[in-house]
């Protein structure tokens, strides 16, 4: 099941918002080794390790919208939503972010 995080951002500014947000995750739970690896343009693999398993996803750039998919085997299941709650948390950040630097003039519109 995805998770979709709705944002008014451009593609670029979008895919900046989700670099910086897993860069900061990455900050704060180095232990859980997190990655984001872009595939091309919209796409992105992603994925962590909790308690000695590696879990992977999905991140997907749609107008308006970053889709977020995790595979998680049955007994990681509970640590899904606390995985997609923490980087949805992270990137809505980084999408405010992006907003107050657009309104200071550091941002073009969309």
């Amino acid at each position: 099941m995805k998770h979709t995080i709705e944002h008014d951002l451009s593609d670029s500014e979008a895919k900046l918002a989700t670099e910086r947000a897993i860069a900061q995750y990455r900050e704060r739970y180095a232990e859980y080794e997190p990655f984001l690896v872009w595939r091309d343009a919209k796409r992105a693999e992603l994925g962590f390790s909790v308690k000695g398993v590696k879990l992977k996803g999905s991140m997907e750039l749609r107008p308006g919208a970053v889709d977020v998919d995790l595979d998680v085997p049955l007994l990681m299941r509970p640590f899904k939503g606390v995985a997609i709650a923490a980087i949805d948390k992270e990137v809505r950040h980084f999408i405010a972010e992006a907003h107050r630097e657009r309104a200071q003039g550091g941002g073009k519109a969309t």
